[in-house]
């Protein structure tokens, strides 16, 4: 979790706090029409989660209880997050800025950070809970320009915008949301992407 702070990467050009989408020319079956928000991103790689996908049957509340987190959820008890591929076992959680742990968390944009400690998943049935959290396992990781030959080869393409994918409840409907975002529908991609 820890982001490097060497002076080459303060030019680094990054999609952090951005989503990634899945385009037809995906050639990994693992990512067909996932949207990632992108959490780290610099020369020395980059990593996200999948936050269209959940793990099935699972909320929040389930996956506290199975951790031995005990109390009530103070934020909403969504699906837990099926985040991605790689540290399955792992636990992340993605949460409004209002709980902020300098050593703990990863600030993300100004409205969101991460964090993947215990103490945050405790935060979820605190007094202090962040007004919004989801919670996934697993993430999408990529090694050094891994990400950028991707973008380059059209199996992503990146939009900006606000935390509402992030935190919205129609996993269905986020990878056509997050086209939408950029002006696409999922007929343009597929006219010139070939089939999914």
């Amino acid at each position: 979790m820890e982001q490097s702070s060497n002076s080459e990467n303060a030019d680094y050009p990054t999609y952090v706090g951005q989503y990634l989408i899945a385009t037809p020319a995906m050639g990994d079956p693992r990512f067909a029409q996932t949207v990632i928000f992108l959490c780290a991103h610099d020369a020395s790689g980059a990593m996200g989660l999948i936050v269209n996908r959940a793990k099935l049957g699972l909320v929040i509340s389930d996956l506290l209880d199975h951790v031995g987190v005990d109390g009530q959820v103070r934020v909403a008890d969504a699906p837990v997050l099926d985040g991605g591929p790689v540290d399955i076992d792992r636990g992340f959680v993605l949460h409004s800025a209002d709980w902020f742990r300098d050593d703990q968390t990863l600030k993300v944009s100004d409205t969101l950070g991460l964090s993947t400690t215990k103490d945050a998943l405790e935060a979820l049935v605190g007094d202090q809970a962040p007004d919004r959290a989801m919670l996934a396992v697993g993430y999408a990781g990529w090694g050094p320009g891994q990400l950028e030959a991707e973008i380059a080869d059209n199996a992503w393409l990146v939009a900006g915008g606000d935390d509402a994918l992030v935190f919205g409840d129609d996993m269905n409907g986020k990878w056509t949301q997050a086209l939408a975002r950029i002006g696409v529908s999922p007929e343009q991609l597929s006219a010139f992407g070939g089939s999914a």
